[in-house]
């Protein structure tokens, strides 16, 4: 049969055509049949296949003409038959209306963003009119050992020869060849800029082929070209100098026809040889970062201060030499130790001037290495310094460059001290005019995280809710059960002022959402959203029957009923509607209060859960009806004795102002607690004096203090021995153990005589305006 076989027959048929679902592309479905036929031309073997072609439509826009794209498409693919022209134009027609799809919009970013040096080309002044030829390159070598102007010749058309890929294996087995090239450019790289330029140029056209990197090592040409482009940076710096002294000496004396020549020389010849320079730079420089693909060759170039060299190269104006340094910054700056060299060099400075800048690669480039910078907090604090924030902010109309200066915008809103900033620039109505254009598509993750974090700045906030700004914010939110979205509106809302009064109309619509059968995600960020609402004239004992609110918050009090987050939002909300009368009865009667303490007892290691809890007791012993529940019936006052000296100073502040409330209203529990006080303070007293009588190099610390017991308990009887006291000696002297808050700070947090009393500050999002709260000992 094999030998009967003589022709092989191949048939493609197309099937459907489609759109493809997530990109701008034509998807041809065809089947291939393939068969072998007889020298007579039968059939013999065969087989079919079924494929698919991807045909996408990069330049389809909403101004492209429908019509020759479908010809074209038509054209370029021969497998779709002419008689599928009005089907290609509908669909063509549908892809062009098509809201594109977020994993499109990333995919077309992505292809965007490929951004890379621009391939060398050769320079100016080092083209030959001859045209070199492979076998001739002894010829070429035997130039090389002649004067500079054959050196320049000879190794010109070794260039040629090296540009094109075909010639570099046979060049690489020449060792004469690139031996007398390393030999030419260590020699004499400082007498001709165009000689140092081809033969570093032929060298890289080595370095462009990871395979080749080992020849371009092996003659040390990456450790020359760091001394080439040190000495020429240099250079440059005396060519500066010499013409600002020429152009002091013009301006000092205008009227010198002789100065003002040598002046127009001098410049012509700076910007002659600033040329050449720039030439030698990037064919330099471009070799290196080829060659730091390998990290250890790079460690050795950061040895030896490349990022000292780069970030001086980046006041030069030429853009593409600019692209080349920020694509080799970039590179570099994933490294730490690198992005610490560039910290102290001041990079983000001279970087400032690129952002705008009208060459769209350079600018992207940039943008992506202020990115990588912008991970520590001190170039954060840079960028802002030099005045990046409103150009950034500018960026966020630039359909390319969005993304980018959205992410670097978000590192920075992570800082409480620049928050603030964003109300100066119009940054905040730019993210909620793109809130508003989504409609119901999903967010995306870089707007509304850079949303969240603003919000939790009061001025921001009030600048969100401008207009209609909060309630089209609660619209979608509550319509997409968005949970960041409605994590934004949580911080919106812990700002006191008229921002929290605006919240009054959502309310209901808040109170709705707290199910059981909703996700604890949703939930917790709609609970802790109404626990922030700590409003007076708010009728809270109304929302919690209308809602039927208690039963949910008291089955949530029990440990590990759900995730601790939303329990402690439970324990926070219980906090706030506490400061109603009538809320407060209604959970002390629902036995709410013996939940929190078993909840404290399970949650007692963890700070916050006790914080919050203390607040709550503290709130239930402000009201007298429930306050005899908490002091007569419960064990609550027993627990804030063991708080009260906690090592967390925001809980021992909640507790001593819970306690003195208590020890006004009930006189056996005030006696307890006097006492305790008391004997804690004494107690502290023995250790620091036994500490000091420990130490046998200092004396004691009374010079008759032969017996400690009597100093501190005998002499008129003041204390029994054991420690206990009465309460009513000590009553004047509070002050002296350490209780001064109970003088009445104005500014204590919990004083109720102000109208709306705070509750102690949460994990969650302290207000930057405030001190924060995270020092736990």
């Amino acid at each position: 049969m094999q030998d009967d076989a003589r022709y092989l027959k191949r048939k493609v048929t197309v099937g459907g055509l489609d759109v493809h679902p997530t990109e701008k592309a034509l998807v041809v479905h065809y089947e291939v049949e393939a068969s072998i036929l007889g020298e007579s031309g039968g059939h013999m073997l065969g087989e079919r296949k079924e494929g698919q072609k991807i045909i996408r439509m990069k330049s389809l826009s909403p101004s492209t003409d429908v019509g020759a794209l479908a010809k074209k498409v038509l054209e370029e693919c021969k497998m779709i038959p002419a008689s599928r022209l009005p089907q290609v134009e509908q669909l063509l027609y549908y892809l062009q209306n098509r809201k594109s799809s977020p994993v499109e919009s990333k995919v077309e970013k992505k292809e965007k963003r490929t951004v890379k040096p621009k391939e060398l080309t050769p320079f100016e002044g080092i083209e030959l009119n001859e045209e070199a030829s492979i076998t001739r390159v002894d010829e070429y070598i035997e130039l090389l050992y002649e004067g500079i102007p054959e050196k320049i010749r000879g190794s010109a058309l070794i260039l040629q020869l090296a540009r094109n890929p075909d010639n570099l294996e046979e060049l690489l087995h020449n060792e004469t060849a690139l031996g007398a090239l390393a030999r030419v450019l260590r020699e004499d790289w400082k007498q001709s800029v165009d000689l140092a330029t081809i033969i570093i140029y032929i060298f890289f056209c080595f370095s462009s082929f990871s395979q080749f990197h080992g020849v371009v090592s092996h003659y040390k040409i990456g450790a020359l070209c760091m001394s080439v482009v040190e000495h020429e940076l240099k250079r440059y710096d005396a060519w500066r100098e010499e013409l600002r002294k020429k152009n002091k000496a013009c301006e000092s004396a205008p009227e010198n026809g002789s100065l003002r020549r040598d002046q127009d020389k001098a410049l012509r010849k700076y910007h002659g040889l600033l040329a050449k320079q720039e030439q030698l730079l990037r064919v330099s420089l471009y070799l290196l970062l080829n060659l730091a693909e390998d990290t250890r060759t790079e460690l050795k170039m950061r040895n030896k201060n490349i990022v000292g060299l780069l970030v001086k190269v980046l006041e030069r104006d030429d853009e593409e030499l600019l692209v080349l340094v920020v694509s080799f910054l970039k590179k570099l700056s994933i490294f730490l130790e690198n992005k610490n060299d560039m910290a102290e060099v001041d990079t983000v400075e001279r970087l400032a001037r690129l952002v705008p800048c009208k060459h769209e690669d350079l600018l992207n480039l940039t943008l992506r290495l202020l990115l990588n910078l912008s991970f520590d907090s001190g170039l954060r604090a840079k960028m802002v310094e030099v005045g990046l924030l409103p150009k950034l902010t500018a960026l966020l109309g630039d359909e390319n460059n969005r993304q980018m200066a959205m992410r670097i915008l978000y590192h920075i809103s992570m800082d409480d001290r620049f928050k603030g900033m964003f109300v100066y620039t119009d940054c905040i109505p730019q993210l909620m005019q793109m809130l508003y254009e989504h409609g119901e598509e999903e967010i995306e993750t870089e707007l509304i995280s850079i949303c969240i974090n603003l919000a939790a700045n009061k001025k921001n906030a009030q600048l969100m809710c401008e207009g209609d700004g909060l309630k089209m914010l609660m619209k979608r939110a509550l319509k997409m059960k968005d949970c960041l979205l409605m994590k934004m509106i949580r911080n919106i809302s812990q700002h006191d002022g008229q921002t929290k009064s605006l919240f009054i109309d959502y309310v209901g619509d808040l109170a709705a959402e707290i199910k059981a059968e909703e996700e604890e995600e949703w939930v917790l960020e709609c609970l802790g959203t109404l626990a922030n609402l700590t409003i007076p004239d708010l009728d809270w004992e109304l929302v919690l029957k209308e809602y039927n609110l208690v039963p949910y918050l008291k089955d949530r009090l029990k440990p590990g009923s759900a995730e601790d987050d939303l329990i402690l939002e439970v324990v926070i909300m219980i906090g706030t509607v506490s400061m109603d009368d009538a809320c407060a009865v209604m959970l002390a009667k629902s036995g709410i209060i013996p939940a929190l303490i078993e909840l404290l007892n399970a949650q007692q290691e963890d700070d916050e859960f006790v914080c919050q809890i203390v607040y709550v007791f503290y709130q239930m012993v402000f009201h007298q009806a429930t306050r005899d529940v908490i002091i007569k019936d419960t064990q609550a006052p027993a627990y804030l004795i063991d708080l009260m000296h906690d090592k967390n100073a925001e809980i021992r502040k909640v507790c001593d102002n819970t306690l003195d409330i208590i020890a006004e209203y009930d006189e056996e529990w005030g006696r307890k607690i006097q006492s305790e006080k008391f004997r804690f303070h004494n107690n502290q007293w023995l250790e620091m004096v036994e500490s000091r009588q420990a130490d046998e190099s200092e004396p004691y610390l009374y010079d008759n203090d032969n017996d400690r017991t009597d100093l501190f308990y005998s002499a008129d009887g003041i204390t029994p021995g054991d420690g206990s006291v009465s309460p009513d000696f000590f009553s004047d002297l509070q002050p002296q153990n350490g209780d001064s808050h109970h003088a009445g700070d104005a500014c204590d947090v919990f004083d109720q005589t102000s109208s709306s009393p705070a509750r102690p500050a949460t994990a969650y999002g302290f207000r930057p305006d405030e001190q924060p709260f995270y020092q736990y000992s």
